[in-house]
């Protein structure tokens, strides 16, 4: 049978996923309040630096293809419980080394293994959980991603500027020792589970299949933009505020990170607008909002900036939620492998903001690097708008 939401058993498997959600995400993004510490510790470039994410994420990227397709013919759980593991682990080992390389290698050896948690968590709620209540699952689960990165951030920067990244790091694994336990403890077995018995090679034709799809392609180019405008944003904000003319602790730039709540709000909100006016207008309004957030972070003023960053998160988490639920919409066949690909793109968006973009806020600063990360986005929805055109023309 499946759980429906009156069931103790749908709660046990929404808890426990929503705990290990919060823990892997806020493992993922951790490190990045923390890259001006690592410039001095390390005495390491701001770019070198910013690889203590993009190479986490880049282990994320083949750990959703590799564990995703292991999911599928082995179970869902042990990946889970995996991923809680493999997150905790390098936490305890990474303090203890004074090599850089060393801390870089342990952090994609974690963002493979987190990997388990998303390659598989979205696929046990929907074969556990009745129809009927899965939305309510994923969005719990989907709210936890939010709020782990947010205050995986928040913490590792008032831990450190109270004692030290090393102690962070101490906590972090902490934490997830108890989100193990309780996973342990909690998460129910699969009982609906069906071994999927393609072929590897089966698998990627469906990726092709997408590729080949000029919508999808738009799609998937538009999370990879949007994500890495964001990331990038938020990637090279902190060494922005330690210097005039804010001059900011890491605790104070740490609470920056709360504008990220409003991720939180407005994805759902953006669903039911979305609704009432339609996926594509709401998604357009969704790019400017997020686009003008960024252009305020120009100011010099703390107040305005810290506007901009609550303006930008919400029209980022309303394009992107939109841009999401656009996919299943444009995928005629293997919608599952439609919505992985939209993962893929969004993750190497965080990846190419992290530091492929470094140097360019290295060679002219936070203003320049705001106006290029503002700009993109719009350049890049007018460009899909006059595509989208041409492509609906061709079809007629």
């Amino acid at each position: 049978m499946q759980y429906s939401i009156r069931d103790f058993y749908f709660w046990k498997i929404t808890m426990s996923l929503a705990m290990a959600s919060f823990f892997v995400f806020a493992s993922m993004y951790a490190v990045q309040p923390l890259l001006p510490v690592f410039v001095d510790e390390f005495d390491v470039t701001v770019s070198t630096s910013s690889l203590s994410l993009s190479l986490t994420i880049i282990g994320l990227i083949i750990g959703l293809i590799v564990l995703g397709f292991f999911s599928d013919r082995n179970g869902r759980t042990f990946y889970i419980k995996f991923a809680l593991v493999g997150s905790i682990i390098p936490f305890f080992l990474i303090p203890l080394t004074d090599s850089f390389i060393m801390l870089l290698v342990l952090r994609f050896i974690q963002g493979f293994a987190l990997a388990g948690l998303p390659a598989a968590s979205i696929a046990y709620i929907s074969e556990e959980i009745d129809r009927r209540s899965v939305s309510v699952a994923v969005a719990l689960y989907i709210s936890s991603n939010a709020l782990g990165g947010m205050m995986g951030r928040v913490v590792t920067g008032y831990i450190t500027d109270h004692y030290s990244w090393e102690t962070s790091f101490y906590f972090l694994a902490s934490v997830g020792v108890v989100v193990l336990i309780a996973v342990f403890l909690m998460l129910p077995k699969s009982n609906r589970f069906e071994a999927s018995n393609l072929s590897f090679s089966r698998d990627l034709e469906a990726f092709l299949f997408h590729l080949k799809n000029p919508a999808l392609l738009l799609v998937f180019g538009l999370g990879i933009v949007l994500q890495s405008s964001f990331t990038g944003i938020w990637t090279y904000l902190p060494f922005y505020l330690e210097g005039p003319p804010f001059s900011l602790s890491l605790q104070v730039i740490s609470y920056t990170f709360f504008a990220y709540g409003l991720g939180v709000v407005g994805s759902p909100f953006a669903g039911w607008l979305a609704g009432k006016f339609g996926l594509k207008i709401v998604r357009i309004i969704g790019i400017i909002t997020f686009a003008a957030g960024i252009f305020l972070t120009l100011s010099s003023s703390l107040v305005v900036l810290i506007i901009g960053l609550c303006v930008s998160c919400l029209g980022f988490f309303t394009a992107h939620s939109l841009s999401a639920a656009s996919v299943s919409e444009q995928a005629t066949h293997h919608k599952g492998s439609a919505s992985s690909l939209y993962l893929v793109s969004y993750y190497i968006g965080v990846a190419v903001g992290s530091t492929a973009i470094g140097p360019l806020y290295s060679s002219i600063g936070w203003q320049g690097f705001v106006l290029v990360a503002g700009c993109i986005p719009l350049i890049y929805i007018i460009f899909v708008i006059v595509l989208s055109k041409r492509i609906t023309k061709k079809a007629t």
